[in-house]
């Protein structure tokens, strides 16, 4: 298990990278730390590996308090965004060199870096460096020297930002089988939420220094904290909308939706912010009192469906409305009048950027 104890970085000029964080990882568990470029989920990760001293707080693996030790007491294996191999060494010696630097016998060390590569389905490659090897390729004898030294912990620093596209989704599920496997600790930072979403076994979303929700990735995707894990979690960004309360209903850009139960007792225009997925919503080409009204500006094909975003009507309050479109269901024109319906089972309400209440067809219950 990974504990961190009101956990605090900063760097000279008085910047706080992490702030006062709280966290425990279970004994196995993927956990991936997700969030924009300079939220601190590197610096994080690399003051869990012993690589940054924190300013404050603790560090514990295992029941160890581990704060004061060097990264190579600290049991843990750190894959990088670059790899970090070694181009004069071979593959199995840049598989072996961990086992090197702890003084295994030469013979052993061969012995569990050609064992470990075939594992890895490197077999074939040991003779070869680097600059000789795919990206998809260096980026498994990376993997496969955190796991010849048999690591308490793996420590992932975004290792499949370099690869294209279709080798990024083979990874990961490589990635995702080995980790299975081996029943080792593993923390994952990423920008991308479509591989945290498919790796993790629970999410942090990281803003500013802070965890800004943890959960699995159905908590994190159906139910976001906070507008801002709204807005980022999801391959296409949730509908976040300007809402108030008035006549017992919710006014929406144009929309006017039922009121649920726990908004009930609100007082007439406060305001409301109304989420709602793309993919949780209907596009209609006849008028709906609870759609949200606009025309056809953008449509773009995903392969099995269209991203259709709708432009306000003259006049009307509010921004941009996309709505996700299955293919069957044909190509509006440009400048189509449309309203987008939100499905109220899947739509969120928030005020002050916190959630408050998810709507289902039976009950309404708080955040």
């Amino acid at each position: 298990m990974i504990s961190l104890d009101g956990l605090t970085k900063e760097f000279p000029g008085r910047v706080r990278a992490i702030d006062d964080l709280d966290l425990e990882i279970a004994d196995g568990e993927f956990f991936a730390l997700l969030g924009p470029s300079g939220c601190g989920k590197t610096t994080l990760l690399r003051t869990i590996a012993g690589l940054e001293i924190p300013t404050a707080g603790r560090v514990g693996i295992g029941g160890a308090d581990v704060t004061a030790l060097p990264p190579g007491r600290r049991g843990v294996a750190m894959v990088f965004q670059d790899y970090a191999l070694f181009p004069h060494m071979d593959v199995t010696d840049n598989i072996a060199y961990p086992l090197r630097v702890r003084k295994v016998r030469k013979a052993e060390r061969r012995e569990r870096a050609a064992a470990t590569a075939a594992r890895l389905g490197l077999d074939h490659l040991l003779s070869r460096r680097p600059a000789q090897l795919s990206g998809g390729q260096q980026q498994r004898v990376a993997l496969a020297r955190a796991v010849a030294c048999r690591p308490e912990v793996f420590l992932f620093d975004e290792p499949l930002s370099n690869l294209d596209a279709r080798l990024r989704l083979e990874a990961r599920t490589f990635l995702k089988r080995l980790q299975r496997e081996l029943a080792v600790t593993t923390v994952f930072v990423t920008h991308d939420q479509g591989e945290a979403l498919a790796l993790a076994d629970r999410i942090g979303v990281m803003s500013g220094g802070r965890l800004a929700q943890v959960g699995t990735p159905a908590e994190v995707f159906q139910r976001p904290a906070t507008t801002f894990v709204a807005s980022f979690i999801g391959s296409t960004p949730m509908n976040l909308l300007p809402g108030v309360v008035a006549g017992g209903r919710l006014r929406v850009r144009g929309a006017v939706l039922p009121l649920p139960a726990v908004l009930r007792g609100l007082p007439a225009d406060e305001p409301v912010t109304c989420g709602v997925r793309p993919e949780y919503t209907t596009l209609s080409l006849t008028p709906r009192e609870d759609g949200f009204p606009g025309r056809v500006s953008v449509v773009e094909n995903l392969g099995t469906a269209l991203l259709v975003t709708l432009e306000p009507p003259d006049g009307t309050d509010g921004g941009f409305v996309q709505v996700v479109v299955p293919e069957e269901g044909g190509e509006p024109a440009l400048g189509t009048a449309a309203w987008a319906v939100p499905r109220p089972s899947r739509t969120l309400y928030y005020r002050d950027d916190l959630l408050v209440a998810v709507e289902s067809p039976d009950t309404v219950s708080g955040a």
